[in-house]
């Protein structure tokens, strides 16, 4: 069955579709942080944060089919929801963070946080992390390593080297957050003398997709410095870490200690309806408005405003920032019990947690983390790996994740470390 599948999706859809897994998981069924499978196998959910609140919560389902049922229309019409949903999400938010465009994924949103920096700049360079993944438009895919663009990076782009917790920037953990800030000051120097200018940064408060190194509240203080010194906006992607995914805090920015000047967000925010935003202060939404004609046909429908706001309903409701505080650590402390002769690390904060393997040549491990995540895969538990080389294993389960979830995740991810050859 799931040969003929894939053959259909080749068939229909086209070549080189990517897909989770050696055994794609035909996926039929979702409640909470458990999947079923086409054959009627479940499996714990241990990586998907779009469903933020857990598969399918009734409260998120009920406000869809409700307001479906009720109007759906575009923003050019006047609806409360949209301005509802604005007057909640922004009252999470300090720094003068108070207005918002909705649309319907985040690649959309980061490229809307790029124009609002050209707007307020009047420049075009922009820097990120050699390492990273911001969305799949043609200007955001510019910032994206995972592929290199067709006929290269442009000119006004710069990318820097990632923080690694394992493999630090500079040599060392202590100058780490110095010498990261010194690339992106020397990245700025060179789109200025390219004639480019500097308009902004793009980075995640946590470098998710860099693989979630190990760093301290304060480490990005002296680059929001040579940013600032240099005119450059702040812009601050919280797909991944927002929503109170950290636990200590609902913002990664807050964590970190920083006020961006944009902020973006995505994926979890309506628990898997398609809706994104990009949220800023006054003065850099007036600069956008009158620099740009910008209008998103389903960005902000009714429907989507309604999922988001229960969702928040949620999050709130059920204290699942709180979860994820008191679960993530659970969780972190049982990997950092883990004993294996290949674990480099064990890390994470919040409900986004991991351990990077490393051979003993230094090499990274990355055929065994391969092998790790199948096995989790066969023995039930939904995971997957991230970093550089991709030689980390990545669990980012859904908000209602519990200790005892944490547990079965656990007892299975020690029986398949004894198991899998080295």
């Amino acid at each position: 069955m799931t040969t003929d599948l894939m053959a259909r999706r080749a068939r229909l859809l086209g070549p080189n579709m990517p897909t989770f897994y050696d055994e794609p998981v035909h996926i039929v069924k979702g409640e909470g942080v458990w999947l079923w499978d086409a054959d009627g196998r479940k499996y714990l959910d241990c990586y998907n944060n779009v469903p933020h609140v857990g598969h399918c919560h009734p409260h998120v389902v009920e406000a869809i089919a409700k307001q479906a049922a009720t109007l759906n229309t575009h923003t050019r019409y006047l609806h409360d929801g949209i301005l509802d949903y604005a007057e909640r999400l922004t009252k999470t938010l300090g720094h003068d963070i108070s207005q918002m465009i909705m649309v319907c994924t985040g690649s959309e949103a980061n490229d809307i946080a790029l124009r609002m920096a050209q707007a307020v700049t009047g420049k075009t360079g922009f820097i990120a992390t050699d390492n990273t993944y911001h969305g799949n438009t043609a200007t955001v895919s510019q910032l994206s390593t995972r592929r290199p663009p067709i006929g290269g990076y442009a000119g006004n782009i710069k990318l820097v080297p990632a923080p690694d917790s394992v493999r630090p920037v500079g040599g060392d953990l202590a100058g780490q957050a110095q010498a990261f800030a010194d690339h992106v000051a020397a990245a700025i120097a060179e789109l200025e003398a390219a004639g480019h200018g500097f308009a902004g940064m793009m980075l995640c408060p946590s470098f998710a997709n860099e693989g979630f190194p190990a760093l301290e509240p304060g480490f990005l203080d002296p680059t929001i410095a040579a940013i600032r010194a240099a005119g450059g906006l702040v812009l601050c992607d919280e797909v991944q870490p927002g929503f109170g995914r950290l636990g200590s805090h609902f913002w990664g920015h807050d964590w970190q200690g920083f006020a961006p000047d944009v902020v973006t967000v995505g994926k979890p925010m309506a628990n898997g309806h398609p809706v994104a935003a990009t949220l800023t202060r006054p003065d850099i939404m007036a600069a956008f408005r009158n620099a740009f004609g910008y209008f998103n046909t389903f960005g902000g429908n009714p429907v989507s405003c309604a999922a988001a706001l229960a969702t928040l309903d949620v999050i709130e409701q059920d204290n699942l920032q709180a979860n994820a505080l008191t679960t993530g650590h659970y969780a972190l402390e049982r990997m950092r019990k883990i004993k294996h002769p290949l674990k480099a690390e064990a890390r994470g904060r919040g409900l986004f947690f991991g351990i990077e393997f490393v051979m003993h040549d230094g090499r990274p491990a990355t055929e065994f983390a391969a092998q790790v995540v199948e096995g989790m895969r066969k023995g039930g538990v939904l995971m997957n790996r991230i970093g550089r080389n991709m030689n980390t294993l990545k669990m980012r389960p859904p908000m209602p994740f519990k200790t005892e979830h944490a547990d079965l995740a656990m007892d299975l991810l020690e029986q398949v470390l004894a198991d899998t050859p080295l």
